[in-house]
């Protein structure tokens, strides 16, 4: 095992502020990594600017100028193939990823989810935590498979749900958790400590 820093490649789509909670957790030495590139489907997303003030390559490309979205996501591969990456990390990506895309990069994709995971996948989880009346919501960092929000589990945490909570307040607390959560799951990917066995993300002790 080896905590040698690993090459991200973060996919974007918003503001970026799980980007920057990771470029944080890197300045201050807590996660062994490098983001070597950013990209992001929307040219005037925030998380470009983040990169660009971090000094890393902010790369926008137009779903609109490809056929299909897996002519897109070929297109995405190749970039994060040209910049070496190892590990390629979801921070509020908008887009579901192809087949072709995750077979490419088999068990070398996380992303970040606002809530506890298999509870409230897709758009709007907080929204539909608040609907349906729980008491925990949360944050659940996971690997990508083919499905949506359905890859195996890596680290969560639970946000008590607040009688007076609004979907602003609940996500903002679950905000947090994802900030914290995010670059310690990266972490032990770099350490190689993680170990996926079936639907299981087995986590192994410090050697």
């Amino acid at each position: 095992m080896t905590s040698a820093p690993i090459v991200l490649g973060v996919l974007a789509s918003g503001r970026g502020s799980n980007l920057q909670a990771i470029f944080d957790s890197i300045d201050i030495g807590r996660c062994p990594a490098r983001v070597a590139v950013v990209v992001s489907d929307r040219k005037d997303a925030p998380a470009l600017d983040h990169a660009r003030r971090a000094g890393v390559r902010a790369v926008h490309l137009d779903p609109r100028a490809y056929p299909d979205r897996t002519a897109f996501d070929d297109s995405v591969a190749d970039v994060l193939d040209e910049h070496g990456v190892e590990l390629v990390c979801l921070a509020g990506y908008m887009r579901v990823l192809s087949a072709g895309f995750v077979r490419r990069f088999r068990a070398r994709v996380m992303n970040v989810h606002p809530a506890l995971l298999p509870a409230f996948p897709g758009l709007h989880a907080q929204r539909q935590a608040l609907e349906h009346g729980v008491r925990l919501a949360g944050a659940t960092v996971h690997f990508v498979d083919e499905g949506v929000d359905t890859g195996p589990i890596v680290l969560q945490a639970a946000v008590p749900v607040l009688d007076d909570d609004t979907e602003a307040t609940l996500s903002a607390r679950i905000l947090d958790e994802e900030h914290r959560l995010y670059p310690e799951a990266i972490r032990l990917y770099a350490e190689g400590r993680l170990e996926i066995a079936g639907r299981r993300v087995w986590i192994r002790a410090r050697p």
